[in-house]
């Protein structure tokens, strides 16, 4: 109802002004046609959108054509590798906290292991986001070198913890595990800000709206968790 509105009075007063014809009165049709208000409906507006690309400081905008479409900003393979680096460091974060619940009774470990876990297994969906959205590998290629067995030889970003430093961290239990847990967390947050570092460290890199965010995110928050993790530690 709100898209109509009915106009037939004010045609009615209009007309009933006019001096009536010849013989000084309105014919009955004309009249029973008055009678139903005519309906004038609003015609919606077609435009074509408009695309506003704001302009620099001190510069004025500019009106784009309206086929205009968003493109995802260049990217440096600096970039790439970075996401992939990180989805593996993050998944041995995981990993790492699994062992939580069955390996201490210690009510604050057992919060910040949820609180690692959640943060970075939303973290590892994003960054999967990012890599397929830009037609990219999940994983980084690996190099094939005769003679090697790579399976042996896992493939470790800075920080994370050696095959011998895990097995280590999953036989302990108690206050071993926890003191095993919090300076191998330690080392690997460490390892995370490293990446970081090395990422806005490459001429070209890290440009990319929404990695920049995720890459800052990432290097204040293990900031704050190192601090936490580093109380608990003095307190053992």
């Amino acid at each position: 109802m709100n898209d109509f509105h009915f106009c037939g009075k004010d045609k009615l007063r209009s007309l009933i002004g006019i001096r009536a014809l010849r013989g000084g009165f309105v014919t009955a049709s004309i009249l029973a046609g008055l009678g139903s208000p005519t309906v004038c409906a609003q015609q919606p507006d077609t435009a074509a959108p408009v695309v506003v690309q704001p302009g620099a400081p001190g510069k004025p905008t500019r009106t784009l054509p309206p086929s205009t479409r968003a493109t995802l900003p260049l990217r440096s393979p600096k970039d790439v590798e970075f996401m992939q680096g990180m989805i593996m460091h993050h998944a041995q974060a995981v990993e790492m906290t699994a062992l939580i619940e069955s390996h201490t009774e210690k009510k604050d470990l057992r919060l910040l292991g949820a609180r690692i876990s959640s943060s970075q297994s939303d973290e590892i969906e994003f960054m999967k986001r990012w890599l397929t959205n830009r037609g990219e590998l999940i994983s980084p290629a690996m190099p094939e070198m005769p003679g090697m067995d790579m399976s042996s030889q896992p493939m470790l970003m800075p920080g994370m913890l050696t095959p011998k430093q895990m097995e280590a961290l999953r036989k302990a239990k108690g206050a071993e595990f926890d003191q095993l847990f919090l300076t191998g967390m330690i080392q690997h947050h460490n390892g995370a800000l490293i990446m970081v570092k090395d990422l806005f460290d490459t001429a070209g890199a890290g440009q990319d709206a929404e990695l920049f965010n995720f890459a800052t995110d990432v290097d204040s928050g293990q900031r704050a968790e190192i601090r936490i993790m580093q109380t608990m530690l003095g307190k053992n």
